[in-house]
């Protein structure tokens, strides 16, 4: 690594960085982030680095703003760019997982509660059909005592990953969570659907429900998953338009 930084991955096709800087404001649009919150994708071109925007709250991001990082999280071109604290979440995930193209943390009000409690999340309906394979919680104080909640280095990037396992979802407690996705569409569709979905699990168990709440199966999740990994891309170009219709890009 030179003293400017880690080596670049190639150029990146300015629609796919402009893709990038929607997936900010579509998570902004749905609910799912605020003023904190990003989301990454793998280098189209170099698996061993990513994009992300520079610390910037999430409606305000350009693809002027996009940095690349490798997977140690150390921005290759930074210039006078602030970086995320959090990077590590993305950078160890895509070290752990080379199926995994796109990250996204968030802290959506309505997930956060089934990080505190033992009620596990579960998949509610077909859009949130991924939920079904199951959702671990990473509990940053198991390994790390107290802290001030954030993944902020390497070590605990790294026990997040494996908290993470196979899954495409881990929450985080008393923090946020984490949806993964084989491509950026797919894991801004997670992301938004876990929202969704943990508001429809209160509803529910509000009701009565309890445990006999008849969510989704696990082969029940994994038939649905197959299906909305092409209809989800429906909502993904809804969204995208909207965004394209604030600004040119």
């Amino acid at each position: 690594m030179s003293a400017e930084g880690p080596g670049s991955g190639g150029p990146v096709a300015a629609a796919q960085l402009a893709d990038l800087a929607a997936a900010s404001r579509i998570l902004v649009a749905q609910g799912v982030v605020d003023g904190f919150g990003h989301v990454s994708m793998r280098h189209p071109g170099a698996p061993g680095r990513y994009l992300m925007a520079r610390s910037i709250a999430p409606a305000l991001v350009t693809p002027d703003d996009i940095i690349e990082y490798d997977l140690d999280s150390n921005p290759c071109n930074a210039g006078a760019r602030g970086s995320f604290l959090e990077r590590f979440i993305h950078g160890e995930i895509y070290k752990a997982r080379p199926d995994v193209m796109s990250v996204v943390h968030s802290h959506s009000p309505s997930v956060i509660p089934f990080g505190l409690v033992g009620v596990p999340m579960r998949a509610m309906f077909h859009n949130a059909a991924f939920i079904a394979a199951g959702v671990p919680v990473f509990n940053i104080h198991d390994q790390f005592g107290a802290t001030d909640m954030l993944v902020s280095d390497g070590a605990k990037g790294v026990a997040l990953a494996r908290s993470l396992g196979g899954r495409d979802i881990v929450l985080m407690r008393a923090h946020g969570s984490v949806a993964c996705g084989p491509t950026l569409p797919a894991a801004v569709f997670r992301a938004v659907y876990t929202e969704v979905n943990a508001r429809i699990q209160h509803w529910t168990q509000a009701l009565g429900g309890g445990s006999a709440i008849a969510a989704l199966d696990q082969e029940e999740g994994r038939l649905a998953d197959v299906i909305n990994r092409s209809a989800g891309l429906r909502a993904w170009e809804l969204w995208r338009s909207q965004v394209r219709a604030q600004v040119n890009w």
